[in-house]
């Protein structure tokens, strides 16, 4: 049974992305088996470095693993299935073992599938404008790209990397163990399917190097607060010439202090009307995007009631045109009266008298306690 992953890693079961990604950095340059030739311990204790990382840094694999999920004989406890073998009596191993280090297994003569790169993800600040108008927006980024000294490969100029003379380049190395045929990452090449005879001085042998990256994204008209925009390609580079990963990049809308965007991609705005515009109705004037147009409040309009201006809202981020504005009626009481407006309030009254608009409420509540 190997060690504890995080143990493996010197970090605690909370550690962050970062913290995980850091820690792997620094011990996979210090244990490369290309840089420590004469300690016959260096290959097994860079193979744990890289089953320790590729398992926590994958959210899932992550997650199996904290709950004591199937990792073969490196981790916790395992899943059962028939016959008490992870995965059922008749899995196949060399399968377990690629799903968990990204790389494949049935590749005849061919070499080791490469790991694809970490997303990342980033934040952008924008006005409502920006979101309702769409942007061009500059984020920074710390990633890792590929070493410019020795083009991802790992490799000093002027040399490439070997066809690891163990496992044939597949990046596995297979035992019969009775019945079953175990597979597991070779530990001569650390499952990469090649070997660096003579690794770049700039970044270690690893193929990639610690960057901060500025890219100019386009922000899409409509946005809301949380739209994530994936940019294919702009994330972690990945060791030894793999894919990237991509970048999602999550925006952060700032109110407005008269529109608010609804879940439903509609607006909606407060809309104050007078007592008496409520009880006769009226034509109002309204704030749009683009300016200002005309609404009819019917007579008789209560507190809370929604009018409609159809395709006046933001534009739909999939571009199947625009959303509505919903305006919520909010009928506004003076809180001071002049002499004048106190006597034609006391006409109004009068001119009531005998209508009570709590009638059917207390008469039900009357109701309910008999």
């Amino acid at each position: 049974m190997a060690r504890d992953f995080y143990e493996v890693l010197g970090l605690g079961k909370g550690a962050s992305d970062e913290e995980l990604k850091k820690a792997y950095r620094k011990l996979a340059r210090r244990w490369h088996p290309d840089q420590n030739r004469d300690d016959p311990e260096a290959e097994e204790r860079f193979k744990e470095i890289q089953q320790a990382y590729d398992t926590l840094s994958d959210a899932d694999k992550r997650k199996q693993y904290d709950a004591g999920g199937v990792f073969g004989g490196f981790g916790g406890g395992r899943a059962r299935g028939e016959g008490g073998f992870p995965g059922g009596f008749g899995a196949d191993f060399g399968d377990i073992f690629s799903s968990l280090f990204g790389r494949g297994s049935r590749g005849g003569a061919g070499a080791a599938e490469q790991v694809r790169g970490r997303d990342l993800e980033t934040e952008v600040r924008l006005s409502f404008e920006q979101a309702m108008y769409g942007a061009q927006i500059t984020v920074s980024v710390p990633t890792t790209a590929s070493c410019s000294t020795c083009a991802g490969t790992g490799a000093k100029p002027g040399t490439s990397p070997n066809t690891c003379p163990r496992c044939g380049g597949r990046g596995i190395d297979s035992e019969s163990q009775g019945f079953f045929s175990i597979s597991h990452p070779c530990p001569q090449c650390g499952g990469r399917g090649t070997v660096i005879e003579d690794p770049c001085t700039t970044c270690g042998g690893t193929g990639t190097t610690e960057q901060t990256k500025r890219y100019r994204v386009r922000i899409p008209p409509g946005v809301h607060d949380g739209s994530r925009i994936r940019l294919t390609g702009k994330g972690e580079a990945a060791p030894l010439g793999g894919q990237p990963g991509d970048l999602y990049v999550t925006t952060r809308v700032s109110p407005s202090p008269v529109f608010r965007q609804r879940p439903d991609g509609n607006l909606e705005v407060d809309l104050p009307v007078t007592v008496t515009e409520a009880i006769e109705g009226a034509t109002i004037e309204v704030p749009t995007l683009k300016g200002t147009k005309k609404i009819r409040i019917p007579p008789g309009t209560q507190n809370g009631k929604l009018q409609r201006l159809r395709g006046e809202g933001a534009p739909r981020p999939n571009g199947r045109g625009r959303g509505d504005i919903h305006y919520r009626v909010r009928v506004e009481v003076p809180k001071t009266l002049s002499r004048e407006q106190r006597e034609a309030v006391k006409a109004l009254s009068d001119a009531f008298n005998g209508y009570d608009p709590r009638a059917e409420l207390l008469a039900q509540a009357r109701s309910a306690r008999r």
